[in-house]
């Protein structure tokens, strides 16, 4: 291997470390926020959600938590329109 290319990959390793980093920040700044919703006026329904899109695309654990919380949603869903009464 040639230093030119051992060093392009060094680097692209490093803006690959550096990418994951500022998207580690912005979603946990969103998420962050969106806690704080939850007790001060806003829609933190809405940017929870949001923030933890941000860090499901570089992270694995934030894209379970992202389908997890997908998923409790659909039921939720579900069971508020199963138990609407009859007009």
């Amino acid at each position: 291997m040639t230093a030119a290319r051992r060093s392009w990959r060094v680097a692209s390793g490093a803006l690959r470390h550096a990418r994951r980093l500022i998207v580690l920040v912005v979603g946990l700044t969103v998420v962050a926020i969106g806690a704080a919703m939850i007790v001060l006026p806003g829609p933190a329904v809405v940017v929870i959600p949001l923030g933890l899109a941000i860090l499901a695309s570089e992270f694995v654990w934030a894209r379970r938590l992202l389908d997890n919380l997908k998923e409790r949603g659909r039921q939720l869903v579900g069971a508020s329109t199963r138990d609407k009464p009859e007009p």
